[in-house]
């Protein structure tokens, strides 16, 4: 994980790294257990994140804290990452060519944890997971496929994906807080 922290802060070919620099802010690596048996991807880190260099510590991280608890999960047990590892210009979507440069990173993080379940946080992560471990064809959008765990075969032995919403969904819309809730219950199955 060491390696992969030295290669991003080094990534120069990457137009986040202009804004990294700009802004005086960290990449956001990850944080969590090395062999934790459930891993969150998120999209991308926020204002916060890149403040401070972690996952998920801002609005969303709480609300993530919030769902984890519900389920009894405990943070320090899991990992947390995101695809893209800077923080994009104005909390934007990542774009596709920012996927294709952060994407090995993850690939690696993956490889060095070996989760038995991949929950991805928001459809940009869902489909690049989903597309990842060869689930091209039950790709479908987020909202039919969140909650639900797809079984994959990985380098290491079967994975099971589960899409979720992005914590955020829940910020802007608090009544999708309660199927944030319902679809966390699907994790207690793999604790």
């Amino acid at each position: 994980m060491r390696v992969i922290k030295e290669e991003v802060l080094a990534l120069k070919e990457s137009s986040l790294y202009a804004e990294r620099v700009k802004n005086n802010v960290f990449p956001v690596i990850g944080e969590g257990s090395h062999s934790a048996k459930i891993m969150f991807i998120g999209e991308a880190p926020g204002r916060n994140e890149a403040k401070t260099g972690r996952p998920f510590v801002g609005a969303a991280g709480k609300l993530l804290d919030e769902m984890l608890v519900s389920v009894g999960i405990d943070r320090k047990e899991v990992y947390i990452t995101n695809i893209v590892k800077d923080r994009p210009p104005f909390n934007r979507d990542p774009l596709p060519e920012e996927i294709t440069a952060y994407g090995p990173f993850l690939d690696r993080q993956i490889d060095i944890i070996q989760p038995e379940v991949i929950a991805t946080l928001g459809r940009f992560s869902m489909d690049y997971i989903m597309r990842k471990f060869g689930l091209d064809d039950v790709l479908a959008s987020i909202s039919k496929m969140h909650g639900r765990a797809f079984e994959a075969k990985s380098s290491y032995g079967t994975v099971a994906i589960i899409p979720l919403y992005h914590p955020a969904v829940a910020i802007y819309n608090r009544d999708s807080k309660n199927i944030l809730m319902e679809d966390f219950k699907i994790l207690t199955q793999y604790k």
